[in-house]
């Protein structure tokens, strides 16, 4: 069954909507140009919210590798997602530095970026339209994908049941999709979340 990651959460009140959810994975964007940045102390206040068996994900872009290897070997975040312009060298790096999982983003806009996603030495490649833009892209671009991957990019409780249905991809995930006025809206992470499991269980 595709999982869940809900990305972006900063308050209190969005991991104990999380929490009632179960997603398998939720996002801490950490990466300071973004409008949903959380500070790595307050990811941490977080985290400790959070019940265990959901994985939190560190989203960075441009971030030293020690910074980020510290965040996840002090546990406050369980795997990093890479935003920027982080290449194999960088992955090579922090796996030195961390034996935790990396998951790697890509902007689909031709099949020649699944071509880099399909070489990746990340543990998982992320899909994306762009970052943050709240866009699908052609889905039509990654049908022939074989290894697992996180989609993202215009994700919505509309829409999500026809993305499993049609990719049954490893993943999916949603950020601007479950918010209102910018903010997490605990009913539209139920509706997504209800969204998937249902197109998993038919």
């Amino acid at each position: 069954m595709t999982k869940i990651k809900l990305c972006g959460l900063s308050r209190p009140c969005d991991i104990r909507a999380a929490n009632e959810i179960h997603p398998e994975y939720i996002g801490f964007v950490l990466a300071p140009d973004s409008r949903r940045y959380v500070p790595p102390a307050r990811a941490a206040e977080l985290k400790r919210l959070l019940k265990p068996g959901i994985r939190a994900v560190g989203v960075f872009a441009g971030e030293e590798p020690e910074t980020v290897a510290a965040l996840l070997n002090d546990g406050v975040i369980d795997i990093a997602q890479l935003h920027g312009p982080e290449d194999e060298d960088y992955i090579k790096k922090l796996r030195m530095l961390t034996g935790k999982p990396v998951i790697r983003a890509f902007r689909v806009k031709t099949a020649y970026d699944i071509a880099d996603a399909k070489k990746s030495t990340a543990d998982y490649v992320l899909l994306d339209s762009g970052a943050g833009t709240g866009a699908v892209f052609d889905w039509r671009l990654i049908q022939d994908i074989r290894r697992p991957y996180f989609l993202a990019g215009g994700l919505s409780p509309d829409n999500a049941g026809d993305a499993v249905r049609t990719l049954n991809p490893y993943a999916v995930d949603v950020s601007s999709g479950i918010e209102t006025d910018g903010r997490k809206d605990r009913t539209k992470m139920a509706a997504f979340a209800a969204a998937v499991r249902k197109e998993g269980r038919l």
